[in-house]
């Protein structure tokens, strides 16, 4: 069934990461998809590699 990859910048937390796997499960569960179906892959990127309107999201942000 579903594989969700959710992409975030590296330093997310545990406790978010759990909560944000909590929700979309919840989310597909709503729509008749069973909990024990859903796999959620949630990956850190540092923001060194994550670009955004063409710089990297570490000089972008760092403003």
């Amino acid at each position: 069934m579903p594989i969700i990859h959710v992409n975030v910048w590296e330093g997310f937390g545990e406790e978010r990461a759990k909560t944000v796997i909590q929700e979309i499960t919840r989310v597909f569960v709503d729509v008749g998809i069973p909990a024990n179906a859903i796999e959620i892959i949630i990956y850190e990127i540092p923001k060194s590699h994550w670009g955004v309107g063409g710089e990297p999201a570490s000089e972008k942000f760092q403003r």
